[in-house]
């Protein structure tokens, strides 16, 4: 990856189905027979806590090979904390553990920063994340709603101290499980895109 070889711009309408396209391509069989995270992004772009100003694509020669939104969440303490939560982040399969996924992630965290977020909270795998500076957040005080032990569940001050102090549960946005809750609204959407089979794969999460 060259850093001169790609463009980072915020998501136009006319982008909307090219990206949902890559979304289910990135995720497809990873975690679980077929993918979800298209629908939750085709969804979340009308949720009160969608952040337009932080809805990234990631272009290479014209062609669209990656994504990130953002989203408002909160930490549950004394005081309700306002923080930001991000997903799917989305890289075309080709150009994968090329260092695209980390630019993008690293380029909207800094653009998250200057809109105010004093950190980041994120479930994801320690090893990607843990190169942009995040730490598994219940050493910081801070635990999963649903899996207080988790060590996925993962955060970022991008503000330094923010979480000096602070202790307290953290949920997912009420948009993240919109699958979950209007499957045949998913099937319905999800049959517009070409058939791809899905596998039961080792590593899978469901």
């Amino acid at each position: 990856m060259n850093k001169n070889d790609y463009t980072i711009r915020l998501e136009q309408k006319e982008d909307y189905k090219e990206v949902e396209n890559l979304t289910r391509e990135a995720f497809w069989n990873v975690y679980r027979p077929g993918c979800m995270e298209h629908f939750v992004l085709h969804c979340f772009r009308g949720d009160k806590d969608f952040v337009p100003e932080l809805d990234f694509v990631m272009e290479k020669y014209g062609q669209i090979i990656g994504h990130v939104m953002y989203a408002h969440s909160a930490i549950k303490a004394d005081d309700t904390i306002p923080i930001m939560t991000f997903g799917p982040i989305s890289i075309a399969p080709e150009f994968k553990r090329q260092g695209y996924g980390k630019a993008l992630l690293d380029y909207s965290m800094e653009r998250a920063k200057e809109l105010g977020a004093g950190a980041l909270a994120i479930t994801g795998n320690i090893l990607f994340y843990g190169k942009s500076g995040f730490v598994i957040a219940k050493t910081k005080g801070i635990r999963y709603e649903d899996d207080p032990d988790a060590d996925y569940f993962l955060i970022k001050e991008l503000k330094e101290g923010f979480l000096d102090g602070i202790s307290g549960t953290y949920k997912d946005p009420e948009g993240y499980f919109v699958c979950d809750k209007f499957p045949a609204e998913f099937e319905k959407y999800e049959a517009q895109f070409p058939y791809k089979e899905k596998l039961e794969l080792p590593g899978q999460l469901v």
